[in-house]
């Protein structure tokens, strides 16, 4: 009993440092995302995409408060949320939410602007920012992208495709009930928000995984550790097309690595140095985490 208290204590000295950091960035999502809302979109009935859009359509129109309509549309999401993902991501979620509408409650952000071009793009950037923080600290404070996980699993369509369909249908209504001109702004501000959550998210360093496929893949290999510092693992392949090849040469080594898209010409350019005809496939990595790339944060 002693030890399994003892393991269960080192096991959340571990976290905390992870939990307060997870907070931080909750914290600092929601005030961005109030500031945006409170400060851009609000005061000048602008719209975004998402639960967020739908979220301030519903206010333009029935007069409910803000905070209040946060919570309940994004309620049947956090359920969803729990389902498919974990209920601790459920439980951080409801606390960002709720953080989110009390910061909403409260008058203390002041208007910046009346500029319709500068509230579009700077009340979708804090907005995004906000989504972006939270998404990094293991919450969201808008259920789109939980909902298309959940719709993609049973059709055709990916994440992005679902959201995309979503958003367009949130314009149309906007453009039916409201008019043309807020649909258009809200399709700026749903960029610029989009645009900010994925520099969030992955940052300024996008990494790309690399395979090359080449008879010299050992100087490949040994070019990659040495001169750029980076990890590389070894695939046991086989040649497709094995006219004229006898069996040694079917059989070959394929070099994978993953390096950040700054790193993508250099790399590129140093295994042609080594072999014109090495076949080269890459990729966008989402996250990384440990080995000789730089660490990120994992998602719970």
């Amino acid at each position: 009993m002693r030890l399994q208290r003892r393991v269960q204590f080192l096991y959340r000295k571990a976290h905390l440092p992870t939990i307060l950091k997870e907070t931080t960035l909750i914290l600092l999502g929601i005030t961005s995302a109030a500031f945006g809302l409170k400060s851009f979109l609000l005061p000048n009935n602008f719209l975004d995409g998402g639960t967020m859009g739908i979220s301030l359509l519903l206010n333009i129109k029935t007069g409910i408060s803000l905070s209040l309509i946060v919570i309940v549309v994004n309620f049947p999401f956090v359920l969803l949320g729990m389902k498919q993902i974990s209920k601790n991501f459920a439980i951080k979620t409801v606390l960002a939410i709720a953080g989110l509408a009390l910061m909403l409650s409260f008058d203390f952000f002041p208007i910046v602007t009346s500029d319709k071009l500068l509230i579009a793009v700077f009340g979708g950037f804090f907005l995004g920012a906000g989504v972006g923080l939270s998404i990094r600290g293991g919450a969201v404070i808008d259920g789109t992208e939980v909902l298309a996980l959940f719709i993609s699993k049973n059709v055709s369509l990916s994440v992005g495709d679902i959201i995309l369909l979503f958003n367009i249908l949130i314009f149309c209504v906007a453009a039916w009930v409201l008019n043309i001109e807020t649909a258009l702004y809200a399709i700026l501000t749903y960029l610029s928000a989009s645009k900010t959550v994925d520099f969030i998210i992955h940052g300024v360093e996008e990494y790309i995984g690399v395979t090359i496929i080449s008879s010299k893949n050992e100087q490949i290999r040994q070019a990659i550790t040495k001169i750029l510092g980076r990890a590389v693992t070894i695939y046991k392949g086989e040649r497709g097309y094995t006219k004229n090849l006898s069996p040694d040469e079917v059989d070959m080594k394929i070099v994978f690595t993953v390096v950040t898209r700054l790193e993508v010409t250099k790399l590129r350019n140093m295994v042609r140095s080594i072999d014109k005809q090495a076949f080269i496939v890459m990729h966008t990595v989402d996250d990384t985490y440990g080995g000789m790339v730089k660490q990120r944060p994992l998602q719970s």
